[in-house]
């Protein structure tokens, strides 16, 4: 049984893919927890974590990607990950990646700081050196970079993976039972705009897991906003991939913004344009799961209740009526259904489909399922 999990951190995103042969998948990490505030409610992320992965059995990460350098994606990364390209960052009880993987923009960007510069650090390293990443797109950027190492695209191909590819190393026939198709960041957008945009050029994976002979669909989204999933969605019709965005479970893009929907946020419900209204309604599968990884999502007049900051209400109620046409659900990392404290919540993936299971607090680290979807 493969298996998601989603941690409770405010407006910031980390997804811990637990596969069908117990190897693990990161997608994001983002340690922003206080402990210095007494209300602080964001999980401490290193010890759930841990956690997770002593119950998996596992010491390392098959895989950390990090969709884009964003502060609430990356927050507190150098502190617990063991790099390779200083030993400054391996000491004793950081866990090791097996295989980084990030978007072209996390080796070209410049003018990086802190957490941002070490991961770029580290993912030029390991791209020079030509094991254990992969990076997303090829932009001229990439070309250039690589030329100032002596080395070409062709010297380095295995380590790219263009939009509209399978990643080597995972299939639904093998032991991970899951395929990890990629759908952004499309190169000949960096290209043509001259310049990388962290939000728009960031990874965007559409997943598909086999269990008993059964496939439950997830696409898992960054900070993209509108008009590139409206791109995304009209390449995948041109090619003929329009099932790779067909979905069971979505993580939402940039923390239930309304600009991940829309131009305009709207009254009560944000209105979609004509492709993400296909990509939400018709793409979804009946007993769908969405889930909104940001604060709880505000009430109407209330003070959080603005244009500005997501989550938006108005999005909101956009994503909860597809789910309710669909007898799915919405899920948002940081409410919580005792009204107590948000705890890490995880999808179950079967031969029956998806169902969200409540981690319970014991030490076992237990769960109590609710009734399982159909794919």
């Amino acid at each position: 049984m493969t298996r998601l999990t989603f941690f409770p951190l405010g407006n910031a995103d980390t997804t811990l893919i637990r596969l069908t042969d117990n190897r693990l998948v990161l997608l994001d990490y983002a340690d922003i927890r206080n402990p210095n505030d007494q209300f602080e409610s964001r999980c401490d992320l290193p010890v759930v974590l841990r956690k997770e992965m002593s119950e998996a059995g596992q010491t390392d990460f098959a895989v950390v990607c990090f969709t884009h350098l964003d502060n609430d994606h990356i927050c507190g990364a150098s502190d617990f990950f063991w790099l390779r390209h200083s030993t400054a960052y391996q000491g004793k009880g950081r866990p090791k990646i097996d295989e980084l993987w990030v978007p072209a923009g996390a080796i070209t960007e410049t003018g990086l700081v802190g957490n941002a510069a070490t991961i770029r650090k580290e993912a030029r390293y390991r791209l020079i050196e030509g094991t254990g990443i992969k990076v997303f797109s090829r932009p001229e950027l990439l070309k250039d970079f690589l030329a100032s190492h002596g080395l070409t695209l062709e010297d380095r191909k295995h380590c790219i993976v263009d939009a509209g590819k399978l990643v080597p190393g995972f299939t639904k026939e093998g032991s991970a039972k899951a395929e990890f198709f990629v759908h952004c960041p499309f190169a000949w957008r960096t290209d043509e705009r001259g310049l990388e945009d962290r939000n728009k050029d960031s990874v965007v994976l559409h997943v598909t897991f086999m269990e008993g002979g059964v496939e439950t669909k997830a696409l898992l989204g960054s900070d993209v906003e509108y008009g590139t999933l409206c791109e995304i969605v009209k390449t995948s019709k041109n090619h003929g991939n329009e099932h790779r965005l067909e979905w069971d479970v979505l993580k939402l893009f940039h923390h239930c913004s309304y600009k991940s929907i829309g131009p305009e946020i709207g009254e009560d419900e944000t209105e979609s344009v004509d492709e993400t209204r296909w990509l939400f309604e018709e793409q979804s599968r009946d007993g769908c799961i969405i889930v909104s990884p940001s604060w709880e999502i505000p009430q109407k007049g209330t003070a959080e209740d603005d244009d500005i900051q997501p989550p938006h209400r108005q999005a909101a109620n956009h994503y909860k009526r597809v789910v309710a046409d669909r007898g799915g659900e919405f899920k948002v990392t940081m409410e919580t259904p005792d009204r107590i404290r948000p705890k890490p919540f995880r999808i179950d993936i079967t031969a029956f489909g998806a169902a969200i299971s409540y981690i319970s607090s014991s030490s076992t680290g237990t769960a109590t399922s609710t009734p399982v979807r159909g794919g």
